[in-house]
């Protein structure tokens, strides 16, 4: 487990950018867009907007103390 907000909000980040760059190689067709290349990309998405948004609060709670 990360021991700061900031790695966490760093982990969202690049899942997020992750998945961008994989929805975007498949528009432009650099690699087939299949089912679960799909999926994934929309899963790492979502897991780094979680995983961010989890450590913008959890920065913010500790800023706040």
């Amino acid at each position: 487990m990360p021991s700061s907000p900031l790695h966490l909000i760093l982990y969202g980040f690049f899942l997020l950018l992750f998945g961008f760059l994989l929805a975007f190689a498949m528009v432009l067709k650099l690699i087939e867009a299949g089912f679960l290349l799909s999926f994934l990309s929309y899963f790492a998405s979502l897991a780094g907007l979680i995983v961010g948004m989890y450590g913008a609060a959890s920065y913010a709670r500790s800023k706040r103390k």
